[in-house]
């Protein structure tokens, strides 16, 4: 009885039975494949977009490559020296420059006519001891702290004043000879 009562009502609601117009399907189907087509993107534009892109990237893998070794110098690096290794080796480090300076100070005081070439001569010797240095440093990253290399840098800071020492006794018999010289002429 309840099936009957609801067939009863639906009556009531004038549904629309009647068949659709012939070729309806098509046109659906029609119209269906339509928007799918203007979603997907269209082969010719993909491939014109994939060249460029493509093309890019390649220049900018090139250029980190090229330009990598740029920025991987000590400037860009991390400072490798002996400061980096420990705290006991920057205090190495920090004695043996402040008596490099000091002994620089002190052979720059003793400058004049007679030791001017001994301590050019020298200066130049401290330039070639510093550019070694540095190569060290640069050996003292790519090696990770190898010994032998803290080893080389501890030897070239004592090369250094060892230099600075020498020239400074050089300049005290050059002052000891003028005095004799002085001696003598009175």
């Amino acid at each position: 009885m309840k099936n009957d009562e609801f067939f009863e009502d639906l009556k009531g609601l004038n549904f629309d039975i009647s068949e659709p117009d012939s070729g309806h399907k098509d046109r659906f189907l029609e119209k269906l494949n339509r928007q799918q087509k203007d979603k997907l993107p269209k082969k010719g534009k993909l491939r014109k977009l994939w060249i460029p892109l493509s093309s890019i990237a390649a220049a900018l893998i090139i250029a980190f490559i090229a330009f990598g070794n740029v920025f991987n110098t000590p400037a860009f690096a991390k400072e490798a020296d002996l400061a980096a290794v420990s705290p006991q080796m920057k205090e190495t480090q920090d004695f043996y420059s402040t008596l490099i300076e000091r002994e620089l100070k002190s052979i720059e005081g003793e400058r004049s006519p007679k030791t001017n070439k001994i301590i050019n001569d020298a200066l130049v010797q401290l330039e070639t001891l510093e550019k070694e240095y540095n190569k060290l440093k640069k050996d003292l990253l790519e090696s990770g702290q190898d010994k032998r290399v803290i080893y080389a840098m501890i030897n070239n800071f004592q090369k250094r004043i060892d230099l600075l020492n020498q020239v400074l006794d050089q300049i005290e018999t050059i002052k000891q000879l003028n005095t004799q010289e002085n001696e003598t002429i009175i």
